[in-house]
């Protein structure tokens, strides 16, 4: 299976061709969509983000006070870490399972939508890396 990994900046229009991907049923998995699915309320990363961060990052009903994370984790950069430390693990946890079951499914190629793709290095797991950004209109360039 090919793994395609589409990044951009924020309003570059990548949503934009992750919608188009979607209506042409490319099977595609978004990372931002991983990320509020694994610090839902009750679940083990909000519980260990709340061990890390305190009790202030939950608000009454349980679920994560998104704000208050922010605030703190954007204190220092010991704290981003700490963040991205937590999160950045569920997240690939959350992706490796849907790649598996695309790779299952008979799945040929897969988008990987992350607005982080270099950052974190998933460009690596890419055998193809499209970036999206705005310049006049949306462009989309193809590098391997």
């Amino acid at each position: 299976m090919i793994i395609v990994g589409l990044s951009g900046g924020i309003a570059s229009g990548k949503s934009t061709v992750s919608r188009i991907l979607r209506e042409n049923r490319i099977p595609l998995v978004d990372l931002d969509e991983i990320a509020s699915l694994v610090v839902q309320k009750d679940s083990p990363t909000l519980k260990r983000l709340a061990a890390d961060f305190g009790p202030s990052i939950l608000n009454e009903d349980g679920s994560l006070n998104r704000g208050e994370l922010g605030r703190l984790a954007f204190s220092s950069k010991e704290r981003t870490r700490a963040l991205n430390r937590i999160t950045h693990s569920a997240i690939r946890r959350v992706l490796i399972w849907r790649l598996i079951r695309l790779w299952l499914s008979g799945a040929k190629r897969v988008v990987v939508d992350t607005p982080l793709l270099i950052e974190v290095g998933l460009y690596k797991w890419c055998a193809e890396v499209v970036i999206v950004w705005w310049y006049v209109t949306p462009i989309c360039v193809h590098a391997c």
